[in-house]
């Protein structure tokens, strides 16, 4: 039924040209007073209105009275308040009907609660709209914007009564591009009517809250005319881990119900907040979206619909919604709107798609990182693999297994059983009452924002979203595995596959102060969850793994784009750096963001980044790559580390590395950033590699700057006082030290089983290293796997002196626990040998 019909069935008049049906006369009585009960005005309410306009006018409010005046731009209007719902029960008196009605609710398997839904909301449309009320709703409308009919945002903002703080958030409708008398008075009513859909009954129902005792406020806002635009949701801090100095923008063409329900992938930006506070380049992730489809207005003459999806085009599925300058403004806002609430939050925004301004259109406390208090770290780690199905965002870092079900719809929710995964094309809030019961979701479509990932995280269920074709290629009742837990790709395979589990409470753990546990990383997804456990920062974060995943270019490709031959390659890489005006810029842009993630999880502590360390094999592996790399019998100790960088074969793929990270430590503020320089055979090649990078712009000591180098060869240990003369410092790479000390390719499986970092010769070395670097007053560290396995090796480094151990994720806590145990008993020999000279004294 279209608004037009119900008008034509029920008391919704244009007011101002029904005088005999509506006599002005009785209308305008006590004016003033129905006007202040039944509508206030933005700039008339706050968050201290919560009972009387819900959660969503009352921040609304909020923010236009006191936020507009700091720079942010909110689209005027007027909130329907709690007491016009009220009155609109009270006059069609249906109260008892709808108590009567929800008392046969069946609240143990919900059984009749689509029935019972409908026939609520059935009631609600077919009520007559009080004559009164409706005057001081399209009054109001008429007075309080300039264009005639304007075009407006209607939304539901409910409220509790003695408990005006509960949140409702995302259980009601709302309803876009609504103009008109009719269209407005119909819409309120389709608001009122949604406080009685399935999700919301049980939604109260969960929670305690009686039916009776909520109440249905309407917002009625100036549409943003995102049509032609864009707009998307924002958090102010990192939506999956809960890290508080990131503000996270997500974005899609038109209006915003489709990255709220999930209907696309939309683009992603991460904005560090320290780098935004002092105006330097705080963009830390941009990730292009699908965006295949857009929401727009309907065609005038459509009578049903007033908002259409359509495709996008494809020059627009490949262009960023925002551009840099947008971004951080949005994060900016997001700042402000964070400061002003005292607590993190997220956003709603919009881009006028003809004046081209930006808005905030709603904000509200986020919900669930702000609740969480507790520090247990749980990880998860797969034994095997099955096949992978199909993959997508990982959303959390768990692990499943269950029984796929394919669901088109919440209606064939009888099919899912507890323990089941969800497997279907998008999910909205309609699907909220059957979630609680699965085990894991897979979605075609959607984000990181999208409704499926939110409920996801709010659950703590797995979920993997935008895979695309998880529905075409997960089969109905077949038994399969999410893994979650392997970055920000989330895998589905084929069948149960075997993890581990353990569970640490990281508040439990304590921080040894002599030797310093740090971490070895490459996925700048897991930064911010990595960033949680007890560290003091990251002793390796390898370049080649962004390189690899996200660069994927070989950077002389990028740079002899022109010359290349292979045509796949070419519009491989073609494709990739579309959005660049300049190639190079794409592997710069790349892999500074990469870093800067890292960078910024772990600030202010040092995270010291080692430069490429690929081989050649491994480099011609890239996009491009076999084209400029030669072909080498052992490329284990070949054209490898520093020797390239120096090189006129590599030296221009250099420069691009040397200039991401001047984009990190200079334009970014991370100057926690340090350098490490990997497999350095000799002193003078410490040297040429020294020069080449002050060339580049990155000279030790300048900004802060510190440059360590790994000691993973003999000669780095043999000659430690000249190469400490060099660099700042030493980092020791065991599993290199140790191959090359005992004369092993620790890649040949027929010799593997004589490879060990605990051979005399190897711990000699390491050992040896440590002392004089100690003496040279040079900061040193191990990277490796040994000190988390053996408490006795752990002995060593701490005996002989280290300063830092850099762990595996995974080997950390076993590591720290080692290392304390090391000091504890040392500090237990004091004392026992203070005691014992004592006692000597004495005697």
């Amino acid at each position: 039924m279209t608004w037009l019909n119900v008008i034509s069935v029920t008391t919704a008049f244009d007011l101002r040209h029904h005088t005999e049906l509506c006599p002005a006369v009785v209308l305008m009585k006590n004016h003033s007073i129905v006007m202040e009960k039944f509508i206030r005005n933005f700039e008339q309410i706050g968050i201290n209105d919560l009972a009387e306009v819900g959660g969503k006018n009352a921040s609304l409010g909020e923010m236009y009275s006191h936020l507009t005046e700091k720079g942010l731009l909110i689209p005027n209007g007027f909130a329907i308040t709690a007491s016009a719902y009220r009155y609109f029960i009270d006059e069609n008196k249906l109260g008892d009907q709808l108590s009567t009605l929800l008392s046969e609710l069946d609240r143990k398997d919900f059984s009749n609660l689509s029935e019972t839904g409908a026939q609520a909301r059935k009631l609600i449309m077919e009520a007559h709209m009080p004559s009164t009320l409706a005057f001081a709703i399209t009054d109001a409308y008429d007075y309080l914007f300039d264009i005639a009919d304007q075009q407006v945002a209607v939304r539901s903002s409910a409220t509790a009564e003695d408990l005006p703080d509960a949140s409702f958030a995302g259980q009601h409708e709302s309803y876009l591009n609504v103009q008109g008398h009719m269209a407005l008075l119909y819409a309120v009513r389709k608001c009122y009517a949604s406080l009685f859909t399935d999700r919301a009954i049980k939604y109260r129902e969960d929670k305690g809250f009686a039916h009776d005792k909520v109440f249905l406020s309407v917002g009625v806002q100036q549409m943003v005319r995102a049509d032609p635009g864009c707009s998307g949701v924002g958090f102010t801090l990192e939506p999956e881990s809960g890290f508080r100095d990131a503000v996270h923008i997500a974005g899609v063409w038109g209006l915003g119900e489709n990255i709220v329900q999930g209907t696309v992938t939309p683009d992603e930006f991460l904005v560090f907040k320290p780098s935004l506070r002092i105006g330097k380049k705080a963009i830390l992730q941009k990730n292009l979206g699908t965006k295949n489809k857009m929401m727009v207005y309907a065609d005038a003459d459509d009578d049903v619909n007033t908002t259409v999806n359509k495709d996008t085009p494809r020059e627009m599925r490949d262009r960023f919604v925002l551009n840099d300058k947008e971004v951080e403004k949005l994060a900016k806002w997001g700042l402000i709107i964070e400061e002003h609430y005292q607590k993190p939050m997220d956003f709603e925004w919009a881009k006028d798609g003809v004046n081209h301004q930006l808005y905030i259109i709603q904000a509200r406390p986020e919900t669930v990182h702000s609740r969480e208090r507790s520090i247990e770290i749980t990880s998860y780690k797969l034994r095997e693999k099955g096949e992978t199905i199909t993959t997508g965002e990982a959303i959390g870092n768990k692990i499943a297994s269950g029984i796929a079900r394919l669901l088109a719809s919440p209606a064939e929710a009888d099919k899912l059983r507890e323990g089941d995964i969800l497997v279907t094309d998008i999910t909205s809030p309609d699907w909220d009452p059957i979630m609680k019961k699965v085990a894991g979701i897979v979605t075609n479509k959607g984000g990181r924002t999208s409704h499926a990932a939110i409920i996801a995280r709010e659950l703590g269920a797995v979920a993997i979203v935008g895979t695309e074709n998880a529905t075409q290629a997960i089969k109905d009742g077949e038994l399969i595995t999410l893994s979650c837990a392997e970055g920000k790709n989330g895998v589905v395979y084929r069948g149960r596959c075997l993890w581990e589990e353990s569970t640490t409470d990281a508040s439990s753990i304590q921080l040894p102060e002599i030797v310093k546990p740090q971490l070895i990383i490459g996925e700048p997804d897991q930064a911010f969850e990595l960033a949680r456990y007890p560290n003091y920062g990251v002793g390796l974060m390898r370049m080649e793994f962004i390189i690899s995943n996200y660069v994927k270019v070989h950077p002389l490709a990028l740079i002899n784009f022109d010359n290349l031959t292979d045509e796949s390659e070419r519009v491989e890489i073609a494709n990739l750096t579309r959005n660049y005006a300049h190639k190079e810029e794409y592997f710069i842009d790349k892999l500074s963001q990469g870093v800067a993630t890292i960078a910024a999880a772990f600030y202010p502590k040092e995270v010291i980044v080692r430069m490429s360390d690929f081989k050649t094999n491994e480099y011609a592996g890239l996009i491009g790559g076999k084209n400029f790399e030669p072909k080498e019998q052992n490329p284990m100790i070949g054209f490898r580390g520093a020797s390239r960088y120096y090189n006129p074969r590599y030296r221009d793929g250099f420069k691009l590395e040397c200039e991401a990270m001047k984009v990190v430590r200079d334009e970014m503020g991370l100057t926690n950033v340090k350098l490490m320089i990997p497999f350095c055979r000799t002193v003078d090649e410490g040297k040429k590699v020294m020069s080449q990078m002050e060339e580049f712009g990155l000279k030790r000591g300048e900004n802060g700057l510190e440059i360590f180098v790994m000691a993973e060869i003999p000669s780095n240990v043999i000659l430690a006082e000249e190469f400490a003369k060099i660099f700042d410092g030493f980092s020791i790479g065991s599993n290199d030290l140790t191959q090359l000390t005992l004369g092993i390719d620790r890649d040949s499986s027929l010799i593997a089983d004589q490879f060990d970092e605990q051979n005399d010769a190897s711990k000699h070395l390491i050992v040896t290293m440590i002392e004089k670097a100690r003496r040279l007053h040079k900061k040193v560290g191990l990277c490796g796997q040994a000190p988390s396995d053996s408490r006795e090796f752990t002995r060593m480094l701490v005996e002989a002196g280290i300063d830092s151990i850099a762990f595996n994720p995974d080997a950390l806590i076993a590591g720290i626990n080692n290392i304390n145990d090391v000091l504890k008993n040392e500090r237990q020999t004091e004392i026992e040998n203070e005691l014992k000279g004592l006692k000597s004294l004495v005697m």
